[in-house]
């Protein structure tokens, strides 16, 4: 078969003829793959800078970790990936699958499913959003940011406040459903300011970071309790863009009713990963079918993967690759 494959040292995946995988007990399947998201979280795993990489890894690697594919039965589902999945075919596990709404196109479900749970593990089963919150989500204009956003909206918010770089795809957001929006200009004063006023006429309840480093300290500067009794704050760390450490005092802790929690793969209870795969996956793959959950894709063929890894593709959007142009069953 044909796949990525990407060896240590090397910055990008080459084109390549590589074994065909097995299944290797009952708990596991051989699918054919039809379309894979090319994610950070992929290169960083790949390129060995995640906190899950293994680093001893000497042998070429195929990235991907989910896809979109068909069981041998011909049933098409999102997968998670035993192995790498940009590949013609990959082994999956049998009880990390979502079967697909049949009017959702192979790109999209492939691409929103990384996204949903970026967003929905901190809103919903860390945070556990109910409706009349008020959410910030601190880095909105990425592709997770944009779906935590509409998924903020859908499970109730009463308020949405985005943040960004990226003036263009800050403004997109309010067709999104953020309510408000704050540009991240490198000046402190007016982030603050514009915080801090949106904060006392309506107290923010959860914090979705995507961004952490220096805006997370402008932002607990804002929170911190000035008063005898405040308001009940989950702050949830997701990504560490802007950067990975933050001075913050512990007055912060103290003056305030705030959980402070993390979102990552180390982070997240069997419990909830099983929610994942039979509640909160389905149904958003569902709400994108129906058109009421939106994230734009860009495609390539995997013939193409090692100018398509280094491609910028445009905020907001995601890179799908499609492994093969003739899906046939096993």
């Amino acid at each position: 078969m044909k796949a990525a494959i990407i060896y240590p040292g090397v910055g990008t995946p080459e084109y390549k003829d590589a074994p065909e995988p097995k299944a290797q007990n009952e708990n596991e399947i051989l699918v054919t793959v039809k379309a894979v998201a090319v994610k950070q979280l992929d290169k960083s795993i790949a390129s060995g800078k995640h906190y899950t990489s293994d680093a001893k890894r000497e042998a070429g690697q195929i990235p991907g970790g989910d896809g979109i594919c068909l069981l041998p039965d011909g049933t098409r589902v999102y997968g998670m990936g035993i192995g790498g999945m940009m590949a013609e075919k990959a082994v999956i596990h049998k009880n990390r699958i979502v079967q697909l709404p049949s009017t959702l196109d192979d790109a999209t479900a492939a691409a929103l499913p990384n996204a949903v749970v970026g967003a929905a593990m901190g809103l919903k089963l860390k945070a556990n959003i109910k409706p009349g919150d008020v959410v910030l989500i601190n880095g909105a204009t990425g592709v997770t940011g944009r779906v935590a956003v509409q998924l903020a909206k859908y499970y109730g918010a009463q308020k949405v406040i985005a943040t960004g770089r990226n003036q263009h795809s800050l403004a997109e957001l309010k067709s999104l459903g953020a309510d408000q929006t704050i540009a991240i200009t490198g000046e402190d004063e007016p982030f603050v300011k514009q915080l801090q006023d949106i904060h006392q006429a309506t107290p923010i309840s959860i914090v979705i970071d995507y961004l952490w480093g220096h805006t997370a300290e402008l932002i607990f500067s804002v929170l911190k309790g000035k008063e005898m009794f405040t308001n009940p704050i989950s702050y949830i760390s997701v990504g560490s863009m802007a950067g990975d450490t933050i001075q913050m005092s512990s007055a912060v802790l103290r003056s305030v009713d705030l959980k402070l929690m993390g979102s990552g793969i180390g982070s997240w209870p069997q419990e909830h990963m099983r929610r994942i795969f039979t509640e909160i996956l389905p149904e958003a793959l569902q709400l994108a079918a129906d058109g009421k959950l939106k994230l734009e894709t860009v495609t390539g063929k995997l013939a193409d993967i090692a100018d398509l890894w280094k491609q910028q593709v445009a905020v907001g959007k995601r890179l799908v690759i499609e492994p093969l142009s003739n899906v046939s069953l096993l």
